[in-house]
């Protein structure tokens, strides 16, 4: 049996960072991943200058031979509404392809990575994690998306409202690429007239990635197809897409009943629900939930008791906070009256750059992640630079 201190079970962007935030502090650290990578997977795929900030990443070099497309401009609207372009004059983000950037982070991550490991079963044993008979850790991380396997272990999926999305991302052939007017530049991100989601088009290169995603669930398959056609007859595709769309869940966070500690256990990224509530981004939250999780376990020296992992749970609050009051606010206005103000300033150009990119995508007011100093009083650990 292989004992670690640590498991992580998922080897995303959050079991990653993780395990890459616990490197040369002693600890012996293994990651499982039910896949081999590189691998695909379903996401819209940008990160902002702060998830490669945290990870001490150089954007030039991570895009020597990988997709890293500079983004510097926005399209935003409500679906037949005057659309507000939004630009500035620098990359802002950047466009990846997940299959790429999961493998890059994994691979460096200086852990003992597992692949092709589905998890079959969960036991406790004294102070222990047994994981499938065969691996023996003190301390267990989840970090397996919506539907990991650890986060059932304290009670997930118990009364949930996921966010569901469907989308698909290709490489363009030749006769696609010419009739495909979107800029490599410009993400066009289009709210539903409802206001229960939004499409985007985002071109990296010759792929291009099209999705929309939705609170509500209900024929979520038709409002797909006629994003699908929308964006065929406004000239956007001179094409159909005829290819498969693919589906994710995701919780918001704010809105998730996951517990995210408990004895030996913690939960970090989707496995937590820790998606931002207005732009359902993932990434960042779970690059920064991992460093954060890894900050609480250097922390710990040795204690890994549901009261020591608890400042993990106080660290998320500092960092992502709660719903904040103008949307506990809007969620008492009607809905007809709270739809058809936000249809008003989603015309609005301000508003657009302000609220939607800078504040709901970007989260520029969050800034970088801080050196987290050290919960047992000891010299700080940087994890950001």
């Amino acid at each position: 049996m292989r004992s670690c201190d640590v498991l992580i079970v998922g080897g995303g962007p959050a079991g990653s960072s993780c395990a890459w935030g616990l490197r040369d502090c002693g600890l012996d650290v293994v990651v499982l991943d039910k896949s081999s990578f590189p691998r695909d997977k379903i996401c819209g795929g940008w990160i902002t200058p702060f998830v490669l900030q945290a990870l001490q990443i150089d954007a030039a070099e991570y895009g020597r031979g990988r997709i890293c497309q500079p983004i510097s401009a926005f399209r935003v609207s409500c679906l037949g509404q005057r659309e507000a372009h939004i630009s500035y004059d620098e990359p802002v983000s950047y466009g990846i392809r997940r299959r790429e950037f999961d493998e890059y982070l994994l691979r460096r991550c200086s852990a003992d990575v597992r692949e092709n490991v589905p998890i079959k079963s969960i036991e406790r044993s004294a102070a222990n994690w047994i994981i499938n008979g065969e691996f023996k850790a003190r301390l267990l991380i989840g970090a397996g998306g919506h539907f990991c396997p650890v986060a059932r272990v304290v009670g997930g999926k118990r009364s949930e409202a996921p966010v569901v999305a469907q989308e698909v991302e290709f490489l363009m052939d030749e006769s696609e690429t010419a009739a495909c007017h979107v800029s490599a530049e410009t993400p066009e991100l289009f709210f539903c007239r409802d206001l229960q989601g939004y499409g985007w088009c985002f071109r990296k290169g010759n792929y291009l990635n099209v999705g929309l995603g939705r609170l509500d669930q209900h024929k979520l398959s038709e409002h797909v197809n006629e994003f699908a056609e929308f964006l065929r007859a406004s000239g956007r595709m001179g094409f159909n897409l005829a290819r498969r769309f693919a589906g994710h869940a995701y919780l918001l966070y704010g809105y998730s009943p996951r517990k995210v500690f408990d004895d030996g256990l913690l939960l970090i990224g989707d496995s937590a629900g820790l998606a931002y509530a207005q732009s359902g981004e993932g990434i960042r939250p779970a690059v920064e939930s991992g460093l954060m999780a890894a900050q609480v376990v250097r922390a710990a020296p040795g204690d890994y008791s549901a009261a020591r992992l608890s400042a993990y749970s106080g660290l998320l609050r500092q960092r992502f906070g709660t719903t904040s009051p103008p949307e506990r606010m809007a969620s008492y206005l009607p809905h007809g009256l709270r739809n058809f103000l936000a249809r008003a300033l989603l015309k609005s150009e301000r508003f657009c750059r302000t609220m939607v990119v800078e504040n709901w995508f970007l989260r520029m007011n969050d800034g970088p992640l801080p050196h987290l100093t050290s919960l047992a009083g000891e010299q700080s650990v940087p994890v950001a630079v």
